[in-house]
């Protein structure tokens, strides 16, 4: 078993998606979860999926503590409104960096899976003065430089930088991890190779048989059908490419790179460390079959 701590948003479906899948995937355990910037609704909110999924002792830990803002999406209440009641809680929340340390402390290689901005993570290094062995985060841009041609999405042709929505979101927080020594490997699943993996009618067709074997997949998937009622066009599965890819990094090809900011976009360029403690690598290119075995469970 993998154990993961999912790092999360709720301004998109896909993060709680994600949520879902990994909470009861056959590979993972789920260890612990924290959520930027970590509203009283967002908790409520992971509290209730938690508790459809019979995950009520997952940790949760916050970037700050009473922020002011709603950050849940409309999806979340209309999918959810029928399954069960939004409650409020009450009590104290922790703070991220305090949740990975504890998770840490009792679990042996542990993974962390990001889908949102990175503070949580960051502070984790700083104020404890931790390290981890494998850090999966979506975002990231590789372009033509480092991309070969064959793997290349026509709307990213001809770019080496781009902005991309979770590094941005805490660039401070984006740097230092891209930087630090103290996570021994650094995966980005990236705005190139995300942009082309859409979950559309076809791919629910194609993994709506496996969604009652087991309770987070068929949540995942009772959540898409919902999506899809609502918008036939499909929806970016930016979050569950980078879990899956946490769970088996055979889902994406990648190159070794060094990753940067320039001018409020981020892009990578090749690079081969001779220091093989600390590894950065980017997606290039998504293996979609081997993904969508990953998502529902089954070996590749």
């Amino acid at each position: 078993m993998i154990n993961i701590i999912y790092n999360m948003e709720t301004a998109d479906p896909d993060d709680a998606l994600t949520l879902c899948m990994l909470s009861h995937h056959p590979k993972v355990n789920l260890v612990g979860v924290t959520v930027t910037p970590g509203s009283t609704s967002q908790v409520n909110i992971i509290h209730d999926i938690l508790y459809l999924l019979d995950k009520r002792d997952v940790p949760i830990g916050v970037r700050s503590p009473g922020h002011p803002k709603n950050c849940v999406s409309e999806f979340h209440y209309k999918w959810l409104s029928k399954r069960l009641s939004i409650r409020e809680y009450y009590e104290p929340f922790s703070l991220g960096e305090d949740i990975i340390a504890q998770v840490v402390k009792q679990y042996k290689n542990v993974k962390i899976v990001s889908g949102a901005g990175l503070s949580c993570v960051a502070r984790y290094l700083t104020k404890h003065n931790g390290e981890l062995d494998e850090v999966v985060i979506q975002g990231g841009f590789a372009g033509d430089n480092v991309v070969p041609e064959e793997y290349r999405l026509e709307k990213f042709k001809g770019k080496i930088t781009c902005p991309t929505f979770n590094l941005n979101a805490d660039v401070g927080p984006a740097k230092l991890i891209a930087s630090t020594q103290q996570i021994k490997t650094k995966v980005f699943v990236s705005k190139n190779v995300c942009h082309g993996v859409i979950y559309d009618n076809e791919m629910h067709e194609r993994i709506k048989p496996f969604r009652h074997d087991n309770r987070g997949l068929e949540l995942m998937v009772d959540g898409m059908e919902f999506y899809l009622n609502q918008k036939k066009h499909g929806k970016a599965f930016h979050d569950p490419l980078a879990a899956c890819v946490a769970i088996n990094r055979k889902v994406c090809k990648y190159a070794e790179v060094e990753v940067y900011r320039e001018k409020g976009e981020w892009g990578s360029r090749n690079t081969e460390r001779n220091d093989s403690s600390s590894d950065t690598f980017i997606s290039i290119a998504v293996d979609r079959p081997a993904f969508e075995a990953v998502l529902v469970g089954k070996e590749i």
